[in-house]
Parts: structure tokens; C-alpha cells; sequence
């Protein structure tokens, strides 16, 4: 059986966002709807990203989405930490939208350097 490309973001405890050029979100994945239940989760789609964030938050997704740059950091809430991990899509050369990754940290988490 044929699977779709997707399926697999659903399995992942992994929360992905993904929104149009003008901030419109068209994509959660079961984790994301689940980070967001309390902003409405899956009814979130089709609505703009925008408006469901503070004041700080929106500027930065304002400019990300006026002149798309990755944009990465860290965070912690509810004692868990997280990477978070904004990229801009392309295709065929134009922007399509940006691309949220909310990835869980372990609380230690190694870090190795390879050469």
C-alpha cells in the first residue's frame, strides 16, 4: 500500500508547523494540533499564524516572513526544553512559506564534535 509523503510526520513526536507567504497556516501534524489544543489545535488551519502570538513573537514572524532567513533557538516551558526551528520553503525559486519544527530536548543531551 502506497503511503503518503507525510504519513511519516505523524508518528514523530515531533511538532510541525507550515504556513503560506502571507502567514496562513495549511499544515499541523497531530503533534503540533496537540502543542496548540489551547489556541484551538486543528482549527488553526487556514487562519494566520500571526495572530496567535505575542507582540515579540509576531515582529519576528513579520520579518521572517517579509525577508525569509532561517531562525533557530531554544526554549523552555513547562520545565521542558525545546529547539525550536524556523526555515523558509522554496519552489521552483519562490518562497512558499515558512516551516515551524518544534523539537524536544533531553534534558542531557550530548554534544560531540567530529572531524
Amino acid at each position: 500500500m502506497a503511503q503518503n509523503s507525510t504519513d511519516w510526520l505523524e508518528q514523530v513526536e515531533i511538532a510541525f508547523t507550515q504556513c503560506d507567504p502571507d502567514g496562513t497556516i495549511e499544515y499541523m501534524n497531530n503533534r503540533s494540533a496537540a502543542t496548540f489544543a489551547a489556541d484551538g489545535g486543528l482549527e488553526l488551519l487556514g487562519k494566520n499564524l500571526l495572530g496567535c502570538h505575542p507582540e515579540s513573537a509576531r515582529q519576528k514572524l513579520a520579518a521572517l516572513l517579509a525577508s525569509p532567513v532561517l531562525n533557530v533557538y531554544t526554549i523552555e516551558k513547562n520545565g521542558r526544553r525545546k529547539m525550536i526551528y524556523q526555515a523558509p520553503l522554496y519552489e521552483d525559486g519562490q518562497f512558499k512559506g515558512i516551516v515551524e519544527i518544534s523539537l524536544p530536548l533531553p534534558e542531557n543531551i550530548p554534544h560531540y564534535i567530529r572531524k
